[in-house]
């Protein structure tokens, strides 16, 4: 193999590593886990607490849980995106 794809692949697995560790080091046991992006427990709990908030809001009449259950529905649908950058992390450059 040449050089530069030697180069290409030891970036790749660096990049790997960097973006999802768990990932990576499962694929080396060779019991490979579901990527990051498709890990979406959290946002399903929050989606359903944020609804279960909101219903208790319209069935209570009280303005205030409404508004708690929206802002809360709308940071569960914030966790679905899979390129969400994470904290401490720069965007990838644009190509």
């Amino acid at each position: 193999m040449p050089r530069y794809e030697d180069e290409r692949l030891v970036a790749l697995a660096a990049r790997s590593e960097r973006d999802d560790p768990r990932f990576t080091r499962a694929l080396r046991t060779g019991r490979p886990v579901r990527p990051r992006e498709y890990r979406r427990t959290r946002a399903w709990w929050t989606v359903g607490v944020a609804l279960a908030v909101l219903a208790t809001g319209v069935v209570v009449a009280d303005g205030l849980l409404i508004a708690a259950g929206l802002i809360l529905a709308g940071f569960g649908a914030q966790l679905f995106d899979p390129h969400r950058t994470r904290p401490g992390r720069r965007p990838p450059p644009p190509r």
